[in-house]
């Protein structure tokens, strides 16, 4: 059996992968969970990995 030979694009250098945290807000709702938020890493925009250089297009 052949190896599959994909590329998997760059984890990204910030968030090292882990694109979305969770974080508590310090609140508690009617049911006594606790209130959480979803937050994306900013380099990344949620997706745990970079374009290459090459794909980016720079224009005016």
């Amino acid at each position: 059996m052949m190896p599959q030979t994909g590329s998997t694009p760059p984890a990204c250098r910030d968030c090292d992968g882990f694109a979305t945290a969770t974080i508590t807000t310090g609140a508690r709702s009617t049911d006594g969970t606790r209130t959480t938020i979803p937050v994306n890493c900013p380099t990344c925009h949620g997706l745990g990995h970079t374009v290459p250089a090459a794909l980016v297009r720079i224009g005016r």
